[in-house]
């Protein structure tokens, strides 16, 4: 669809890892193709560097707490205590806060606000009497109930929240659907689409074609990895970790990128013949749509973790790595067992194109 009068689009996205903004992100490029007039203001702290390579000169960003979520002290632990803390500062809204924002969205005059996950957004939209869109595959008030004492603690916020997210005037589920919702689109995993065909990544790094390449992501929460000599000694394969430095190293049969990388971390993962990490949406979605072999991480603890993890087992060709396996690296003597050269894949439907289709129909009535 072309048009010439520009149509402006609020997003609030979560800034849990780099899931939400992933997702976002994979739908927003769809819009961009059907419909060359749309423009987003993007309210959110994931790094603004994050859109700049899908969204190029499309969005607006306004760097904007946009929700709570956990605090983590790894990417397998929450920081409970410190969560409750921020729940109880941040919630109720202030509404200074969603008259500030409220003008930020009306002076470009948004058509729609969408909500990954951010209840925040919801309640912009609806002081300045736009549209919103809740997509989500759980919303928080779901997540911190599955947290017995922490529920208790939190039950007030819990209920805000619960009421807030049912107010969306629109609202899209993406498999793994933690709790399902009537009366909604469920579609498959949305995960942003690759740029550059797996042969030119491969070939910019060096790795010939009878070498198989995996990628170890644990998204957009850093850690360090310990078991890097186990990887040395695995000499029939190359591995990437993203997010494995700041500044970018290779260190034999080892590559260490920066989550800030040259290389797109959705042709990383066509470009590899398996993916080692966390069972996180993101990284699910985007290996899920590649169709290779993932070595997941669960959470046993977290409620999200249980459902996608299921889903992987269904779903994929998924292999449950625990996490004091995976730091020892003993998953890696393994993994000639499951990962095969040129096994050829099955490459399954990405929900994008479906959520971006529905979100555009509601752009133009």
């Amino acid at each position: 669809m072309k048009s010439s009068s520009k149509k402006h689009v609020a997003c609030f996205i979560s800034a849990h890892g780099f899931g939400h903004a992933s997702r976002t992100t994979a739908i927003l490029e769809h819009l961009i193709e059907m419909d060359d007039a749309v423009h987003f203001h993007l309210f959110t702290t994931v790094p603004r560097w994050f859109f700049d390579f899908p969204l190029s000169k499309r969005f607006t960003y306004h760097s904007t707490v946009t929700d709570v979520g956990f605090v983590q002290r790894s990417p397998f632990l929450e920081d409970l205590e410190e969560t409750a803390r921020l729940l109880d500062a941040f919630f109720p809204f202030d509404p200074r806060l969603l008259d500030s924002l409220a003008e930020k969205i009306s002076e470009p005059t948004c058509r729609a606000v969408l909500c990954d996950i951010s209840p925040l957004g919801i309640a912009v939209a609806k002081k300045a009497g736009f549209l919103s869109v809740l997509v989500e595959n759980f919303t928080w008030d779901w997540l911190y109930a599955g947290y017995p004492d922490f529920s208790q603690k939190v039950k007030r916020h819990i209920d805000y929240l619960n009421f807030l997210f049912n107010t969306a005037d629109h609202r899209i589920q993406t498999e793994p659907v933690c709790c399902p919702a009537t009366g909604c689109p469920t579609l498959p995993p949305i995960s942003r689409k690759p740029r550059t065909n797996p042969q030119t990544v491969r070939k910019h790094l060096g790795i010939p074609d009878e070498q198989a390449l995996v990628l170890i992501t644990l998204g957009g929460i850093p850690d360090q990895m310990s078991f890097l000599s186990r990887l040395k000694e695995a000499k029939d394969f190359q591995f990437i970790i993203a997010g494995g430095s700041d500044a970018g190293a290779r260190q034999d049969n080892v590559w260490l990128l920066p989550h800030q990388s040259d290389l797109y971390h959705p042709d990383l993962v066509f470009a590899s013949d398996g993916v080692i990490g966390k069972a996180g949406y993101s990284t699910l979605a985007e290996v899920y749509s590649a169709g290779i072999p993932f070595g997941f991480i669960p959470r046993p603890d977290f409620a999200e973790s249980l459902v996608l993890s299921d889903f992987i087992e269904k779903k994929m060709p998924g292999r449950r790595i625990p996490a004091e396996i995976f730091y020892a690296g003993d998953w890696v003597p393994q993994l000639k067992e499951w990962i095969k050269i040129g096994e050829k894949r099955q490459l399954q439907q990405n929900g994008a194109w479906e959520a971006a289709r529905l979100i555009c129909d509601l752009l133009n009535p």
